[in-house]
């Protein structure tokens, strides 16, 4: 029976990891742009959104609760079905988000005029004073990810991000 040294095994587990990535390959090895960039978005989307849950002062409110209240801000009152494509998430976790929402006073849910199974989200005057506040705060220090990015390649990653969006929104 061998017995595994664990310095041996961290070693070549840090040069196998070191030839990954001076070689710029991710561990599945695509060579294909395509292919290179759903193996960069896969790692990347989740680790944005532990950085950008990280860098967040008022743990009140997460990025998907300052997303649904930006929302609200930006375009009034809407239905609780059209926050929940939005933000792509499902039934049960838009109904958690706006009843901690409700619950902490920045949204009141209001009946539909016309629509008994739909049930409209209305921002409260608390949440816009605590956004004008801390969402352009928050923003900012997000935005601090770009800082290597010059003005032109920040506008060129808008423009190609926003095609993707559309894509994925048709």
């Amino acid at each position: 029976m061998m017995i595994l040294d664990m310095r041996t095994i961290k070693e070549n587990t840090k040069s196998k990891q070191k030839v990954n990535t001076e070689s710029g390959c991710h561990p599945c090895g695509s060579k294909s742009p395509r292919l290179r960039l759903v193996e960069l978005l896969w790692s990347f989307a989740p680790a944005f959104q532990r950085w950008s849950e990280s860098v967040m002062t008022d743990k009140r409110l997460s990025p998907q609760r300052l997303r649904i209240l930006g929302s609200l801000h930006d375009r009034g009152p809407r239905i609780m079905s059209d926050l929940k494509e939005e933000l792509g998430v499902t039934a049960t976790n838009i109904t958690a988000l706006i009843d901690s929402l409700e619950k902490d006073g920045f949204v009141v849910r209001r009946e539909h005029p016309t629509d008994r199974r739909a049930t409209i989200i209305e921002l409260l005057p608390k949440a816009k004073n605590e956004m004008s506040l801390g969402c352009t705060a928050y923003k900012d220090r997000v935005a601090d990810l770009f800082s290597d990015l010059s003005e032109s390649e920040c506008k060129e990653l808008a423009k190609t991000l926003e095609k993707l969006w559309n894509r994925l929104q048709s």
